[in-house]
Parts: structure tokens; sequence; C-alpha cells
């Protein structure tokens, strides 16, 4: 039959009894096969566990600098473990290395969440973050957000500017009008000349 219709005959269940058997393309069954495994494998994340170090009487820079280092690790969507290194009697306060990883966990909550409780193993204490994809769509979202309002209350900063030059504007178009009323009084002088010609006919008659 398979030959009659230019196919193969394939057997799928060689396992079962009776052997199971279909009749295909078996070259058009590989290529489709090969073309899944192609897919899934670009569909596939490679997922790298960073590891970033702490001491317990970390400086506050250095605090600062590691942390803004498992910050980037987990916006690249890498997962980070944190590790607390005790040395001598240190390993007696726990404590000390919990609250160091409660502040990382705190100060990366914007893109990372705790996928592994801080736990002791031997002289160290561990803890692991994982990218938190919708946290960080929030965090994106509210930093548009503020750089929109920032815009918008720049944009009214600058709006009484405009109207002070236009007010500027108006003063300067008005000035020549001050010249005009300034050149009044030197018209209301004029009449004073008619004094003079009366006392010099009054001299002449008297002559």
């Amino acid at each position: 039959m398979a030959r009659e219709l230019g196919l193969d005959l394939v057997e799928v269940a060689a396992a079962a009894s009776p052997p199971v058997c279909r009749i295909m393309d078996y070259g058009k069954f590989k290529y489709e096969n090969a073309q899944k495994a192609k897919e899934s494998r670009k569909k596939a994340t490679n997922v790298v566990v960073k590891e970033m170090k702490y001491r317990p009487k970390i400086g506050r820079g250095d605090f600062d600098t590691k942390t803004r280092k498992v910050h980037e690790f987990l916006g690249e969507g890498h997962k980070v473990k944190v590790t607390i290194m005790f040395r001598g009697r240190e390993v007696q306060h726990p404590e000390l290395g919990r609250r160091i990883l409660d502040n990382v966990a705190a100060a990366v909550e914007e893109v990372g969440r705790v996928e592994a409780l801080p736990k002791v193993d031997g002289r160290n204490m561990t803890m692991v973050l994982g990218p938190d994809k919708q946290a960080q769509a929030r965090a994106k979202k509210l930093r548009e957000e503020a750089a929109a309002e920032e815009a918008a209350a720049a944009d009214g900063a600058e709006a009484p500017a405009t109207e002070v030059t236009e007010v500027a504007a108006v003063v300067d178009a008005e000035a020549p009008v001050t010249d005009e009323i300034t050149d009044i009084p030197d018209t209301t002088e004029a009449p004073a000349a008619p004094d003079t010609e009366t006392s010099e006919a009054a001299t002449t008659a008297a002559e």
C-alpha cells in the first residue's frame, strides 16, 4: 500500500505488540522534526548564574558597587547567587550576614526577587536572586511617568518667561509716547516773545 502511494512504511513503536507502523513521507518527517528542534533551541534561554561575594563588615562604598553589579546582572536576565563569607568568630553572628542579604534584596527589588531564601552553607551564607520581569515592567512604567511629569513641569516653568517678554515688548512699543510728552514744555515757552516787543515799543514812545 505504501509503495502504491509513493510513501514509506515507518515503524514508530517497535516495543508494542504488535509493532506499530505508519505510512508517511519519511524525508518530510525528518525535515519537520529538524525544524522543530531548531525553533526550540532558538526559544530556549541560556540562564547563567552569577555570584557576588560580600563580607559581614563590608564598607558602604564596596556594598554600593557590588550591589550595582547585582542590579546589572538581574537586568540582563541572569540569576545571582549572593554569598556572605564569614571568617573566624564572624560565623557566630549570622544576623550580620542576614542583614546584608536583606539590604541587597531591597536594593534590587525593581529588577529581581528572592528565589532561594538565605541559608547557612558551612562558613558561608547564601541567597539566590532571580530576574523579575513584572517588577522591571513596573519600574520602567514609573520612570516613564516621572519623566513625563518633569517635562510637563519644565514646560510650565517656561511659560511665565514668555509672558514677561511680551510685556517688555509692549512697553518698548509705547516708549516713543514719552518722547512726545517731553517735547510739550518747549512749545509752551513761545508766548514770552511779545513781552520784549512791547517793552521796546514803550521805550521808543518815551523818546
